[in-house]
Formats: structure tokens, C-alpha cells, sequence
């Protein structure tokens, strides 16, 4: 049988220094390695995410969706706002979301549980 060691979720991208800067500076999360403009390790609580510039027959953008978990969606959003990210919300029984997008337009959200 096959033994996982770990894995990460691979986000192409356009501009790896624009990138790296977004998800580091902007959203807070650890830049663990940076092997040029080749990949990017980012590590966040419970994520890993492999930055990699996209190819010219790669779409970027709107591939995907990644998920944070916070405890205060609206000290998360307000803190995100001020550093001009832009947010759609949305509210359910279960879960409130607060919907944003990465500069390559990947889809992007804060969640709070309801319980």
C-alpha cells in the first residue's frame, strides 16, 4: 500500500513575486521554501500551498477554491479590507463565508461555523 508522507494544494499563478506577496503579506500564511520563480511552499494552520507559475496552456484563475477557517469572520474581513481585499458574503444555517479572490482571480473564503 501506497504510504502518503503529506500533500498541498498547487496554485498556478501569474507573477510569483505578486503572488508570494499576496499570501504571505496579505493573508499572513508562512513562506516555508522559494526555489525562484520555479515554486513557492506557503504553510498556514492545516494547509500547504504549492505556488507555481502557470503555463501557457494553463488557465489561471477561477480553477479552484481554498478554504480558511477563522473564528471571527468579521475582525477577519475587516482586518483583509484593509488591505483592499474585496469580499462577497454569504450565510446559512451552518456556516457564514466571506468570498475574496487571490490577484490571479483564484477563488478565495474565509468560514466561520455556526456551532
Amino acid at each position: 500500500m501506497t504510504h502518503i508522507l503529506g500533500g498541498n494544494v498547487t496554485v498556478m499563478v501569474s507573477d510569483m513575486d505578486t503572488a508570494v506577496k499576496f499570501y504571505t503579506e496579505t493573508l499572513g500564511l508562512k513562506l516555508r521554501n522559494r526555489y525562484g520563480d520555479h515554486w513557492a511552499d506557503v504553510d498556514g494552520p492545516g494547509i500547504s500551498l504549492g505556488l507555481h507559475p502557470a503555463g501557457k496552456d494553463v488557465k489561471i484563475g477561477n480553477n479552484l477554491q481554498i478554504g480558511f477557517k477563522v473564528d471571527d469572520l468579521d475582525k477577519a474581513v475587516a482586518d483583509l479590507e484593509r488591505k483592499n481585499v474585496k469580499f462577497t458574503t454569504q450565510d446559512d444555517t451552518q456556516v457564514r463565508l466571506a468570498i475574496f479572490a487571490d490577484p490571479d482571480g483564484n477563488a478565495l473564503y474565509l468560514a466561520q461555523s455556526k456551532w
